[in-house]
């Protein structure tokens, strides 16, 4: 691997992200033809994946060893709360009961994955556990711009929060993270596959019943 090693555990998983961007939960995202069900199932399921997603970044910043990383995962954990902020407005609008929500096992999984990882007081492994999710949705939004530029949908908004250049400069921020921290090594690659493998288990399980 090159001295890029987010760069290149992301062109080693892109055949997630591509499984991912041709799942039908996407496709439909992106036509704007997703199941109402499907997609507040999916609001309520992210909303708390994402205080998961919060509390590991706080793990990776009390682990950090450096200056640097406690200034940007602080940085990330408010993106995050951005995003938080993002489904509370999509909870207003579709009647979404976010305050006892009750985690899937697709979404479980994935926590607990995230919370795994996150203790393991490895800020560079972290990193190799929470990257895909974030340049994977950089990818997704950006994707489905182009593939539906004109969309003007119910669910444009979220076309438009992950095709933002600011959401990109977050991944980007993670990615630096990951090649600051992390080096390659067989935990490292099997931390970032498993990622894209549980994002995939994330979107499927929210099309089972619906579409």
């Amino acid at each position: 691997m090159s001295a890029n090693l987010a760069h290149d555990l992301w062109e080693k998983n892109l055949d997630w992200a591509h499984k991912i961007l041709t799942h039908s939960f996407v496709q439909q995202l992106g036509e704007g033809v997703l199941p109402e069900d499907a997609f507040k199932g999916y609001v309520a399921q992210d909303a708390f994946f994402l205080e998961a997603f919060a509390r590991a970044y706080a793990r990776a910043l009390a682990d950090s060893p450096d200056r640097y990383g406690l200034y940007t995962f602080a940085e990330l954990i408010q993106g995050v709360l951005e995003e938080l902020k993002l489904h509370a407005k999509y909870a207003e609008q579709w009647q979404v009961n976010l305050t006892d929500v009750r985690p899937e096992p697709a979404t479980l999984a994935y926590t607990e994955f995230l919370d795994q990882a996150s203790r393991s007081g490895d800020p560079g492994l972290t990193c190799a556990a929470m990257t895909p999710c974030m340049r994977l949705y950089a990818f997704l939004g950006q994707s489905l711009k182009t593939e539906f530029p004109d969309a003007k949908h119910r669910y444009a908004d979220w076309i438009t929060t992950y095709s933002d250049p600011g959401f990109d400069a977050l991944a980007s921020q993670l990615e630096t993270l990951l090649n600051r921290y992390a080096t390659p090594s067989q935990g490292v690659e099997a931390a970032y596959r498993k990622a894209m493998e549980l994002e995939w288990g994330f979107f499927d399980a929210h099309v089972g019943k619906n579409g």
